[in-house]
């Protein structure tokens, strides 16, 4: 019987572990790096062991480290969660050679699957389909997929379309395989494209038990991770989704799995490829869990401790949709800094790894958090998804909650119609052919969250005023001109209001506007510390940054140079001082939150200047280089 358990892992994986460990009564052990001192999940466990620093590899990524967290909190099972250490053969082995259980496969599962190279010769091997592997020096065919042998999340692969970009996408999957897995090795394939990414849950005792517990589709992707999951896939026919589920079981019996486990798919018409199996438990977990009313942490917990599974999985009911909140922009960049505000409502549940005040730091994963609805039918459980996201309250942080919305009520999503290249430029959400998403009456430009926010600010003047407080803002004798408030997205005029505008209550907090005869409420919200101002309402929240009347002197940063898009570490210079350089060309590549971003020169030019170096840290708006444009 497992008694007191450490979790090798960190943010919403470990909360949701200690979660399933409470209902059981066992005593639960976080590990934390420096940066994590004050995670949720440190302070929801019984105990907790710092690991000193804040790289990965310095903290959650050290086997040692670990053990030795393990021996000091009297720990007697190991969980590892998903990334960092989850699927590393050697580590599982020496949990095992330390007296622990181990609660995931044995070590020689994990190492068969720990190289997609090897895995896809022994699928093939069990009757499994896989698609060929490339030679690198004469591939044939194009568009290729450079993938990463190693670990997973999208980390290592590369999507090349000509020849001569092959070898740099090769070099740069490499790099960031070794940086996030400690492999570089990588190999290539088809891309099978506008194909559905589907996988099978599947579970295996000790005993020669092994179940297919559904399947999900995980098409809706950027970067090649997850955004948008959900169970079960809606593209997929019954006798297909047989042809999966015994290649799934095929698959887990060839490794001798036990524990939880995914076996991922491609799928294009009939056609079906093996991607690769992952032997622990999947980010998307929650969805299977809604929908065949299972705990997966207490089966695996279970299963650690030698129990059976029943002869038969429980059945499915209904459907699950579950969206990934990252902290990132509408480029897919990574965003830090303080989440002032987190609050979800309405009937989700929400995994997350993050509460209001936490700190978003640049050294780990952007996700702050899942949120997923289960209903009836799919249609109801979109809906409550897309409603609870468009209420949530997330201030402080730039998130993709508006691109997870837009899915949600895409009409390609709403009828199934999603494949891995959803999230493309071209695609259904961000191609010509997407269609604009729907708002409230009077609220599309803009014009109503900013003039409630105007009332807000002035309300909030008056109530803070130390002289002639019974004034209104802004009163003159004689009045010259409207009152209006500047943003940097926008402004407004509050006084005189516009014709079709009636306040009904205007505090520091709450706006309370009728427009053409219908009621609006605004909740207004700011902090100490960060200069904006968020406007929650009935169609979501709008950011706004108020100008200052006076504005101070602004340092100005010379014309041509890159700034650094988020905070992070220079991982390579590519060019010197006085080198031409066409426009689009890779200038640097900044490391952050375990991913490659490459920084490319705007315009065809020569390089004035290079102002960092291999290993700095920068912050972002950093002056990284200087690229003078040459004349036409």
């Amino acid at each position: 019987m497992i008694s007191r358990l450490l979790v090798a892992n960190r943010g919403e994986i470990a909360r949701r572990v200690f979660r399933t460990c409470r209902s059981l009564g066992i005593v639960t052990v976080a590990v934390h790096s420096d940066p994590d001192a004050s995670a949720p999940h440190v302070s929801e466990a019984d105990l907790a062991v710092r690991l000193p620093g804040a790289h990965p590899s310095q903290t959650y990524l050290d086997a040692g480290l670990i053990l030795a967290a393990c021996r000091a909190a009297g720990a007697d099972a190991v969980h590892p969660g998903y990334g960092f250490l989850s699927e590393n053969a050697e580590f599982a082995q020496a949990v095992l050679d330390a007296g622990l259980v181990w609660v995931g496969p044995p070590p020689a599962a994990i190492a068969a699957m720990g190289s997609k190279i090897a895995a896809k010769r022994l699928m093939a091997q069990a009757g499994v389909p896989v698609l060929p592997s490339l030679d690198p020096a004469a591939p044939g065919e194009f568009p290729l997929l450079v993938k990463a042998s190693a670990g997973g999340g999208g980390r290592g692969m590369r999507v090349v379309r000509e020849p001569g970009e092959l070898a740099r996408e090769i070099g740069s999957a490499q790099r960031e395989a070794a940086a996030a897995f400690g492999d570089g090795a990588v190999f290539v394939e088809p891309l099978l494209e506008a194909a559905r990414h589907v996988e099978v849950q599947v579970l295996a005792d000790r005993h020669g038990t092994v179940w297919a517990l559904g399947e999900r589709e995980c098409s809706v992707q950027r970067r090649h991770q997850k955004v948008v999951e959900e169970c079960p896939s809606p593209g997929i026919s019954a006798g297909l989704r047989e042809r999966l589920f015994e290649a799934a079981v095929r698959a887990a019996r060839a490794v001798g799995h036990v524990g939880a486990g995914t076996v991922e798919f491609l799928v294009k018409g009939d056609r079906v490829a093996f991607l690769e199996m992952n032997t622990r438990l999947q980010v998307e977990h929650p969805v299977t869990e809604l929908v065949h009313g299972v705990d997966l942490v207490r089966l695996q917990l279970e299963i650690a401790e030698g129990v059976a599974l029943p002869a038969s999985p429980p059945g499915p009911a209904g459907h699950a949709v579950e969206a990934r909140l990252y902290a990132e922009d509408d480029a897919y960049l990574p965003q830090t800094g303080v989440l002032r505000r987190f609050e979800v409502p309405g009937d989700v549940r929400v995994d997350a790894g993050v509460e209001s005040g936490s700190v978003v730091s640049p050294h780990y994963d952007a996700m702050l958090a899942k949120v997923v609805a289960h209903g009836s039918t799919r249609a109801q459980a979109v809906r409550r998804l897309a409603t609870a996201l468009r209420r949530a309250k997330l201030h402080g942080v730039t998130t993709n909650r508006d691109l997870l919305v837009r899915v949600l009520t895409n009409p390609a999503f709403l009828a199934g119609e999603t494949h891995t290249g959803f999230l493309d430029p071209d695609g259904p959400v961000h191609g010509t052919t997407a269609r604009p998403q729907p708002e409230p009456a009077g609220e599309a430009a803009g014009e109503l969250p900013a003039l409630a926010a105007a009332l807000a600010l002035a309300a909030a003047n008056r109530r803070d005023a130390r002289v002639l407080a019974g004034l209104p803002s802004g009163w003159r004798n004689v009045r010259s001109q409207p009152r209006r408030a500047r943003f940097a997205e926008t402004e407004t005029v509050y006084d005189p209001l516009p014709e079709n505008v009636t306040v009904l209550g205007a505090g520091p907090d709450t706006v309370v506007l009728e427009h053409d005869g219908v009621r609006h409420t605004f909740e207004v919200a700011r902090y100490d510390g960060d200069p904006k101002v968020y406007v929650d309402h009935a169609g979501g929240c709008a950011v706004l940054t108020p100008l200052p009347r006076l504005p101070e002197p602004v340092e100005h940063v010379a014309p041509g140079s890159l700034l650094a898009p988020m905070p992070g570490s220079v991982l390579r210079v590519e060019v010197a001082a006085g080198d031409r350089v066409a426009k689009g060309q890779p200038v640097l590549v900044l490391e952050a939150m375990k991913m490659e971003h490459r920084v490319a020169a705007p315009v065809d030019g020569v390089v004035s200047g290079v102002h960092v170096e291999k290993g700095r840290q920068v912050e972002a708006g950093a002056v990284l280089a200087i690229i003078q444009e040459e004349s036409t």
